[in-house]
């Protein structure tokens, strides 16, 4: 979600649940699963909250707070389009703003969850496995 995307770093927290998963030996697909379908139940809620609200949502805090933000989210997606979408998840700040401005501009659902989806999966695989990789080499 957009608002606890700015909030808390998801990526440095699933890193370390990497590593607690490569060095505990418990199960890793339950755990990707459950990353898989929070990034992409995240997302999916700040495209609905953005297609729902529109522009009305970007005088909302945390976001009225950064105007630049969402200006570059919205600078993003116009220029990568659905691409955007699947390449924001990757991209520090912009993780949390692109799928907002998805909904704002009134992206079609069917190509947003398809980007979504997809990119939670290359995400969470990229952001857990490393972490368990190391852990079970070093370990």
């Amino acid at each position: 979600m957009v608002f606890v995307s700015l909030l808390l770093p998801a990526t440095v927290i699933l890193l370390g649940i990497g590593g607690l998963i490569g060095a505990s030996g418990i199960a890793f697909w339950p755990i990707w699963l459950a990353a898989v379908f929070g990034a992409t139940a995240g997302d999916w809620l700040s495209y609905a909250l953005g297609f729902h609200f529109k522009e009305r949502i970007v005088g909302v805090w945390p976001l009225s707070r950064h105007p630049r933000l969402v200006a570059r989210g919205q600078a993003f997606f116009r220029a990568w389009g659905w691409a955007g979408i699947f390449l924001g998840r990757f991209f520090g700040p912009l993780r949390c703003i692109v799928p907002l401005t998805a909904g704002i501009a009134g992206m079609p659902w069917i190509p947003f969850q398809l980007a979504n989806v997809l990119s939670a999966i290359v995400w969470a695989t990229g952001i857990l496995a490393p972490g368990v990789i190391a852990a079970r080499w070093l370990f």
